[in-house]
């Protein structure tokens, strides 16, 4: 007898609680099987030493570009035979930006001088500029949501926004717990202890699905998105059509075989998440973020992607002459850096903006599920 469906609230809890459960349950498995577990893993803060060595080889700077190009071609084609048979669609009219997103544009600033600054005056201010500067940015991004439609995620949706916060913690968290298996980034700067640094990293991490989510709603509203997504190019129809339980399993062994052999792995780390979390929404039959590479209309999963390249950019520039900063340490790739990430490293955050997108789908679930309740009710 098949089981009742669960409430949206309850599904949509289920389905982030399993990802989190199977992503802290794979990378152990493999470090397990390959016999390097150690506690030291798991330190907080985190102990100098454990990240992998940076290396720089042709052959494998080669193969990561080539494979770049292989997904990435067939999707520039496509968006631009998608543009030039679209009907060119006049902006609409801009709105005023708010003042309180002038507001932030000052805090803003005012925090970026203060990060950069080696005035004596800000030393011990600039250890903390991290928050206040992305909070200003999701607020610039609202703001411009608002210039373009006259709405906003934080304005349209607040409670399911500043949900987003403590859950935007918890999922950056997930992905300093999987680098403890493959040491590409490590942190450099002031000494904290160990409530001092979750308290400190968690309110950082609070940030970074507003800020991607914010992005992607106003890339959402550039008609040239539109046009260069909204009529693709379908893709045959059997194309990535694997079984949702069988989709899970494979991105499962690939993060176990990732911390097994991390060295020439650790790409999938920004794949084989986003892979696991679309096959386990599917099995219980949730909307997608990659659902629409089906039909025609790619423009929300290709304005999630860009949104986290987007705040990948700025995260970079802002983290360069910052005093609390993170430092990569890649295999095979470590050359041509923008900003301190290596230049092919920012092919991660194509995947990696699709994710969060996946992620607040499923934090929006319960609310929308609860407006639409109660628009019923009136």
């Amino acid at each position: 007898m098949a089981s009742a469906p669960q409430p949206p609230s309850r599904g949509a809890l289920a389905t982030l609680l399993a990802w989190a459960a199977l992503l802290a349950a794979a990378p152990l498995l493999g470090a397990a099987a390959a016999g390097s577990l150690s506690a030291e893993r798991f330190a907080i803060p985190p102990r100098p030493g454990g990240a992998a060595q940076a290396s720089f080889s042709w052959p494998a700077f080669i193969a990561v570009a080539a494979l770049g190009g292989a997904v990435l071609g067939p999707v520039a084609r496509r968006a631009a035979a998608s543009f030039r048979r679209s009907p060119a669609v006049p902006a609409p009219p801009a709105r005023p930006f708010p003042a309180w997103g002038w507001g932030a544009l000052g805090v803003g600033a005012l925090a970026w001088a203060i990060a950069w600054s080696d005035a004596p005056r800000f030393a011990a201010l600039r250890p903390y500029t991290f928050t206040p500067l992305w909070l200003a940015y999701v607020l610039v991004m609202n703001a411009l949501c608002v210039r373009a439609t006259g709405s906003s995620p934080a304005t349209r949706e607040p409670g399911f926004f500043f949900a987003l916060f403590p859950a935007s913690a918890l999922f950056w968290w997930a992905f300093e717990y999987l680098n403890r298996f493959v040491g590409n980034w490590s942190y450099e700067g002031e000494r904290f202890g160990p409530l001092g640094y979750v308290g400190l990293a968690s309110l950082c991490f609070s940030t970074v699905l507003p800020a991607v989510w914010s992005t992607r709603a106003w890339l959402l509203s550039r008609v040239g998105l539109r046009r260069a997504f909204g009529r693709i190019d379908p893709l045959p129809p059997r194309f990535g059509r694997i079984p949702p339980r069988a989709a899970a399993l494979l991105a499962f062994a690939l993060l176990a075989a990732t911390a097994a052999w991390p060295a020439g792995l650790y790409p999938l780390l920004w794949v084989a998440p986003l892979v696991l979390l679309c096959a386990l929404a599917a099995r219980r039959g949730s909307p997608q973020i990659l659902g629409p590479l089906r039909g025609e209309d790619w423009t929300a999963p290709a304005a999630a992607a860009l949104a986290g390249l987007v705040c990948g950019l700025f995260w970079e520039m802002w983290n360069a002459y910052s005093l609390l900063r993170w430092v990569y340490h890649i295999p095979g790739v470590d050359r041509f850096r923008v900003f301190e990430m290596p230049l092919l490293g920012y092919l991660g955050y194509l995947p990696f903006g699709l994710l969060c997108a996946a992620v607040g789908d499923l934090v929006r679930e319960p609310f929308a599920a609860r407006a639409q309740g109660a628009g019923r009710g009136l």
